[in-house]
């Protein structure tokens, strides 16, 4: 399958958008929830859910890869917004959704203090040793911070990765993180990987909306020998450093 590019700046794109936002509203208005306070975490979501309505005629959680290889578009553990596990499970335990955009009243208050706390706290990130360089890049799961430092050390030449957005090309059109070195999208992944050329041993980060794509990426190529996967935790919306778009 080859990349699927859709204009965000067409009529038939913001007509859908529109009904999206439409769509999202009436869910918080039922289950009485709230948008996240972040509104780059709702603006992006909801472009995906309307794109996945385009593509595949159901609004499929956005943050979670869709199979299209049989007859019916599915994807990871049936996530069709407002999806189960948000109901029954994330949003009463958590008080937020996967994707982000759905909240519980309390947790939007909560997320409002800690931005203001996180605003102060991570205005800068200091520069890493070669020793931490090291144990950073091979770690597992990273954070926004950890991923500003290694980025900064590899413009000084003192590690070498590559950063791969795992987005789709609409997403990577909002804005990617400098840095980024290749766009491999989800829905077409398999085909897409192959061009891309990179090493088992390379050492490779992946980041997506929130953490799941990217994590489910990072799965499959362990599975395939790749042995120097990283993945940003929590994703682009927890990314403080630069964005390019």
């Amino acid at each position: 399958m080859s990349i699927i590019k859709i204009d965000m700046n067409s009529p038939e794109f913001q007509a859908e958008l529109e009904k999206t936002i439409k769509f999202t509203d009436k869910v918080n208005a039922q289950f009485g929830w709230v948008y996240n306070p972040q509104e780059d975490v709702n603006e992006g979501v909801q472009m995906g859910l309307a794109r996945n309505k385009m593509m595949y005629k159901k609004r499929f959680c956005p943050c979670f890869m869709v199979d299209a290889t049989g007859e019916k578009p599915k994807s990871v553990d049936d996530r069709v917004c407002p999806c189960k596990p948000a109901i029954e499970k994330e949003i009463p335990e958590d008080g937020v959704c996967h994707c982000g955009i759905f909240c519980t009243p309390e947790f939007a208050a909560n997320k409002r203090v800690e931005l203001g706390m996180e605003e102060a706290a991570h205005n800068h990130s200091r520069g890493l040793t070669q020793e931490e360089c090291e144990m950073l890049v091979n770690k597992d799961e990273l954070d926004g911070d950890e991923l500003i430092s290694l980025l900064e050390a590899r413009e000084l030449n003192m590690v070498k990765f590559s950063l791969v957005d795992v987005r789709e090309h609409m997403e990577w059109q909002m804005g990617h993180i400098k840095g980024a070195d290749q766009l491999v999208p989800t829905s077409s992944f398999f085909q897409t990987w192959e061009e891309v050329k990179l090493g088992k041993d390379d050492n490779i980060i992946l980041y997506c909306h929130v953490g799941s794509r990217s994590a489910h990426v990072a799965r499959i190529l362990t599975d395939n020998g790749y042995a120097k996967i990283g993945n940003l935790t929590n994703g682009i919306v927890s990314y403080s450093g630069e964005i390019e778009r």
